[in-house]
């Protein structure tokens, strides 16, 4: 019967199962970086037979998308909790939060969290190969950011050796993700250290939400293959759960000489997760396992480093986490929540590193009012983090080995000034960790809504980074950055630059200024806009020591370099999102982004650093998204997804404009195909390049894969 619903639907899926079956078809067989003209022209004639068989088919049916049917108004109700750390109305939240449903992860085509996220206005998602990312939110960005904080339910994932995320490793069943909630701007009074400029946390379902079966299967050119399998049951009335699995192939990028980059991915990832509800208790048990495969091609001038021929390197890393919260329910506004998790992770990409990491956690959270017109929530945390890192020739850490531990409380008060207009919170954290000693981190922010309408918020942040074991214990070699500086590179002798990490190493610092307002224009229309200013002071900067030549041969010029905090910067911006309904089938969403830096250093190198005086040209002035939703029929759907960045200076990246569509057709009720293209708008195109790692920057192709999903 799924055959012959159409001669659109048997196109397509005579496509899709290519892929898994490894059969041959001129889509599929395109294993290079990019596709031909030829061949774009013949997705785009597939997309427009499919999409006029489809509407001959759907004619007159209605369209059903749970969140399409929902008014601007109400998805603006929609309860956050990454904020305060307790369920908030998105319009009553004092900070620049943006949301990402199921149902934008679903029409974007996205096949990654980082992809995700570039839906969110103030982001910075730039790929810097098959498997590799650089995130951040208000500047900064590198494969190593430092100042975002992400968590997976509530898990931190972020990683104390090198002060930041390994985006590869951070993975689940898409379909299973409720939302992803994206924090722009400090919030270290609920979360802590790091989370500087900005938070992301991705929320999954409960198991009572992912019930049955789902299977996905497709695959294409970048996207070579893939697949992923859920199924949930009930162990009683009380206890729901799923597990899942998922594994896929992706493609390699190719270097800006035109070779390919041998970076392509295998993955595979599995996992569970249980809930039971006793009365007014509620405990969860989850967990994942991950295993990857992948690679690179180190850059060739990096002579210092051991490596083939051709610098082919092949890695892998895997690991797994459990998770076991426990929540009662006192009322609507009392609560106690206690969560404790472990993670271990090993990784290695060969020669350029290797290392293993655990870390447990322990959370603790207790909210209750107090009097008329107060609400309290305290809680208290204790993390420990051990790590052994591996000699290599582009690092050594002393000791290897090496245990951290983190104890923090905090403790805020949202205070109600005038109850349904004015709210005012005040809190802050206290933190000791084993790098700096003690750290408090508070906010106060203000809330006014003088109508269901309209609201008001601005607040005032401290913040602070941490340093990580790498600026405090270890010998890195840099000199790939040196290479272009002026009158170094015209030296007799190659120039080794090693960079050594220091006790005396402090934590960077932000006091952040915000004002937002928030306007509903309709039922059907809204826009959000905030603007920042954000002062850092004792940032990451370095010290030259004294030139001299090594014994060594060939002979080279040593230049020692040791980290400071003599940095500073000021940076200032502006976001906006607007939200439009023109009909009940129809949605528009767009976002537009501005961000200036101005990084004040003492060091003649700092244009060298692009975590410090660098950042002025690392981060893009101007971001724009512009995302269209548009249902025919309550089998058909078309979403279509316009991007624009500004140039990167810092690494010569000229400014791009992309776009990414999915057709999405339901012959039956359990049965979705769908097709997509991937920054469809050229061959390929440059986003970013590794700031430490000593790997080829790439260019990033277009792609196009298609796909079945079954749900029973």
């Amino acid at each position: 019967m799924l055959f012959t619903s159409s001669i659109g639907s048997t196109v397509i899926i005579a496509i899709i199962t290519r892929p898994v079956t490894h059969a041959t078809s001129d889509l599929l067989n395109l294993r290079s970086n990019h596709l031909s003209n030829t061949m774009v022209l013949k997705f785009a004639i597939l997309l427009i037979l499919f999409s006029i068989t489809c509407l001959a088919n759907a004619r007159n049916e209605l369209t059903s998308n749970h969140f399409l049917d929902l008014s601007i108004e109400e998805l603006m109700k929609v309860k956050v909790t990454t904020v305060s750390r307790t369920p908030q109305k998105l319009t009553e939240v004092a900070s620049a939060i943006f949301v990402i449903t199921q149902d934008d992860i679903r029409r974007s085509g996205a096949t990654s969290i980082p992809d995700a996220l570039r839906m969110a206005p103030g982001v910075q998602v730039e790929r810097v190969g098959t498997d590799k990312w650089a995130i951040s939110i208000r500047g900064f960005n590198g494969l190593f950011a430092n100042k975002l904080q992400v968590l997976m339910d509530g898990r931190s994932v972020y990683s104390s050796i090198f002060s930041g995320v390994l985006w590869e490793q951070q993975d689940t069943m898409l379909e299973d993700i409720e939302r992803i909630e994206v924090i722009r701007g400090p919030a270290a009074t609920s979360w802590g250290s790091n989370a500087v400029n900005g938070v992301i946390n991705i929320i999954t379902k409960k198991a009572i939400d992912t019930q049955g079966t789902l299977i996905t299967a497709g695959g294409g050119s970048f996207e070579q293959g893939f697949m992923s399998a859920r199924y949930g049951g009930m162990i009683n009335e009380e206890t729901p759960f799923r597990v899942y699995a998922k594994g896929f192939t992706r493609g390699q990028t190719q270097s800006l000489s035109g070779e390919n980059a041998n970076d392509q991915w295998h993955s595979a990832r599995g996992g569970f997760r249980l809930d039971h509800q006793r009365g007014i208790d509620q405990f969860t048990l989850q967990g994942d396992f991950f295993s990857n495969f992948n690679g690179s091609t180190l850059d060739k001038t990096s002579l210092h480093l051991s490596t083939n021929p051709t610098g082919e390197m092949r890695g892998h890393n895997e690991g797994g986490n459990i998770r076991l919260r426990w929540d009662r329910t006192f009322s609507e506004y009392s609560s106690f929540m206690l969560q404790a998790y472990y993670d271990r992770t090993r990784s290695q990409l060969l020669p350029l590193g290797k290392f293993d990491a655990e870390s447990f956690d322990i959370d603790m959270q207790y909210r209750f009012p107090l009097f008329d017109r107060h609400n309290l929530t305290w809680g208290a945390n204790y993390r420990l983090y051990h790590n052994k890192v591996f000699d290599t020739g582009l690092y050594t850490f002393s000791p290897r080995s090496q245990t951290n531990h983190l104890i923090g409380t905090f403790i805020r008060d949202d205070i109600t000034l005038i109850p349904d207009r004015l709210l005012f919170t005040i809190g802050s954290r206290f933190e000791h960790n084993d790098f700096t000693g003690m750290e408090i981190q508070p906010n106060a922010r203000l809330m006014w809504t003088p109508n269901d309408s309209n609201s008001i918020w601005l607040a005032v942040s401290r913040a602070v980074r941490t340093p990580s074991r790498a600026e405090n214990d270890a010998m890195i070699n840099i000199s790939q950055q040196l290479q272009n500086v002026p009158g170094l590179s015209a030296l007799p002798f190659p120039i080794t630059a090693i960079l050594n990490g220091s006790h005396r190493f402090n934590s960077e610092k932000l006091i952040a200024y915000e004002l937002g307002y928030r306007h509903q224009f309709t039922p059907q229309a809204s826009i959000d806009v905030t603007g920042f200013i954000n002062d850092y002071s004792q940032m990451r900067d370095i010290s030259l020591g004294a030139l001299s030549i090594g014994t060594g041969i060939p002979r080279q010029f040593l230049l020692p370099i040791t980290v400071n905090n003599q940095g500073s910067a000021l940076t200032y911006g502006i976001e906006a999102s607007i939200d439009l309904k023109p009909r009940d089938n129809w949605r528009l969403q767009g976002s537009y982004s501005f961000l200036n830096i101005d990084f004040s250093s003492n060091n003649f190198l700092k244009s060298s650093d692009p975590s410090g005086g660098g950042s002025e040209k690392i981060t893009p002035h101007h971001q724009l998204s512009v995302r269209s939703n548009y249902d025919f029929s309550e089998k058909l759907q078309l979403n279509l997804w316009l991007r624009y960045a500004s140039e990167i200076a810092f690494y010569n990246i000229p400014s791009y404009v992309t776009m990414d569509a999915k057709l999405v057709y339901r012959p039956l009720k359990n049965t979705e195909l769908f097709v997509a293209g991937q920054n469809l708008f050229s061959h390929n195109h440059r986003e970013f390049a590794s700031e430490f790692l000593p790997i080829v920057p790439v260019y990033i192709p277009r792609g196009v894969y298609a796909g079945v999903q079954w749900r029973f």
